[in-house]
C-alpha cells in the first residue's frame, strides 16, 4: 500500500504551487499559466518599445533613451529566459541536467534584472546632471561615455552574481520551479548581504538621492519665475500662467518607472532577507515575489507608453506603417476583391 502511494507521488511534477496540479494534464497548471502568460507579455511589450525607439528618432535625443533602451533589450532577455522554465514545466527535455540549467537561469535572470536597477541608477545621476549643471551638461555626457556607462552596468551586474557559481550562495528563487534550485540549492547570509550592500541598497539611495533633489531644485525654479513674473505684471498690469518646468515632468516620467520596479521588488527583496536570515521557506512566498518582480519587465512598456507623449506618437507611427504594410499585402494577394470593393474600405487601386 505505502510503495503505491510512494509510486504515485513520484509520478507527480514537482510544482511550488502544489494547489495548481491536475492529474488530468499532468504539469503544474497554475505555475504554467503564470509564466507563460507573463513570457508572452514581457516579450511583446518590450519588442514594441524596441521598435517604436527606432521609428520615432525624436526619442533618442534624450540621452536617457540609451538607458531605457538598455533595460528595454535586459528586459526581452528575461522574457526569452522565461522561456526555459516553461518548456520544463510542460516537461520538454532540457538539453543539460537540472542542476546547471536551474542555476543557469537563476544567474542569468538576477545578472538581466540587475542591469535595469543599475540602469535606473544611471537614469536618475543623468536627470541631476542635467538639473544641476545644465551649462557643461552636453561635455560631461557625451555619447562614448554613456556606451562605457552601458558597458559598465553589464560588467558590474555580472560580477556582482558571479560567485554565486563558486556555491557561496543563491542569487535568487528565479530557478526555484526547477526542483533542484528549489531543494538543493540554498541561500547565503553573507552572499545575501554581500549583494545587498553592492547593488539593492546603493541603487536605492542615489535613486532617492536624486530625484529629491531633481524635485526640489524644479519647484524652486518654478517658485521663482513666478515671483518674477508677478513683479513684472504688477507693473505691466498684464498676467500670465506659470509654466512648469519640462524638466520635471520629464524626471516625474522616469520617477514613474523607478517607482513601480522598487514598488514590485520590494517584496521579493524583504522575504530574500528574511529567508536569508532565518533559513525558514515557504514556496508560496517565493514564487509569488518572485514572478511578482519579473512582471515589472512589462510594466516598464505600459508606463512608458501611457506617460511619454512622444513614444505614444512613435507608437501610432508604427502602427500605421504595420496597417500600411498589411494593406498592401491584401491588394497585391487579390487586387480584383479590392478594386470590386471600392473606396469605402479604405483601399484604393
Amino acid at each position: 500500500m505505502n510503495s503505491t502511494l510512494d509510486g504515485n507521488q513520484s509520478s507527480h511534477p514537482f510544482c511550488l504551487l502544489a494547489f495548481g496540479y491536475l492529474e488530468t494534464v499532468n504539469f503544474c497548471l497554475l505555475e504554467v499559466l503564470i509564466i507563460v502568460f507573463l513570457t508572452v507579455l514581457i516579450i511583446s511589450g518590450n519588442i514594441i518599445v524596441i521598435f517604436v525607439f527606432h521609428c520615432a528618432p525624436l526619442l533618442n535625443h534624450h540621452t536617457t533613451s540609451y538607458f531605457i533602451q538598455t533595460m528595454a533589450y535586459a528586459d526581452l532577455l528575461v522574457g526569452v529566459s522565461c522561456l526555459v522554465p516553461s518548456l520544463s514545466l510542460l516537461h520538454y527535455p532540457l538539453p543539460v541536467e537540472e542542476s546547471l540549467t536551474c542555476q543557469v537561469f537563476g544567474f542569468v535572470v538576477s545578472v538581466l534584472k540587475s542591469v535595469s536597477m543599475t540602469s535606473l541608477a544611471c537614469i536618475s545621476i543623468d536627470r541631476y546632471i542635467a538639473i544641476t549643471k545644465p551649462l557643461t551638461y552636453n561635455t560631461l555626457v557625451t555619447p562614448w561615455r554613456l556606451r562605457l556607462c552601458i558597458f559598465l552596468i553589464w560588467l558590474y551586474s555580472t560580477l556582482v552574481f558571479l560567485p554565486s557559481f563558486f556555491r557561496w550562495g543563491k542569487p535568487g528563487y528565479h530557478g526555484d520551479v526547477f526542483q533542484w534550485c528549489a531543494e538543493s540549492w540554498h541561500t547565503d547570509p553573507y552572499f545575501t548581504l554581500f549583494i545587498v550592500l553592492m547593488l539593492y541598497a546603493p541603487a536605492a539611495l542615489i535613486v532617492c538621492f536624486t530625484y529629491f533633489n531633481i524635485f526640489r531644485i524644479c519647484q524652486q525654479h518654478t517658485k521663482e519665475i513666478s515671483e518674477r513674473q508677478a513683479r513684472f505684471s504688477s507693473q505691466s498690469g498684464e498676467t500670465g500662467e506659470v509654466q512648469a518646468c519640462p524638466d520635471k515632468r520629464y524626471a516625474m516620467v522616469l520617477f514613474r518607472i523607478t517607482s513601480v520596479f522598487y514598488i514590485l521588488w520590494l517584496p521579493y527583496i524583504i522575504y530574500f532577507l528574511l529567508e536569508s536570515s532565518t533559513g525558514h521557506s515557504n514556496r508560496f512566498a517565493s514564487f509569488l515575489t518572485t514572478w511578482l518582480a519579473i512582471s515589472n519587465s512589462f510594466c516598464n512598456c505600459v508606463i512608458y507608453s501611457l506617460s511619454n507623449s512622444v513614444f505614444q506618437r512613435g507608437l501610432k507611427r508604427l502602427s500605421g506603417a504595420m496597417c500600411t504594410s498589411c494593406a498592401s499585402q491584401m491588394i497585391a494577394k487579390d487586387p480584383y476583391t479590392v478594386r470590386s470593393k471600392g473606396p469605402l474600405n479604405g483601399f484604393h487601386v
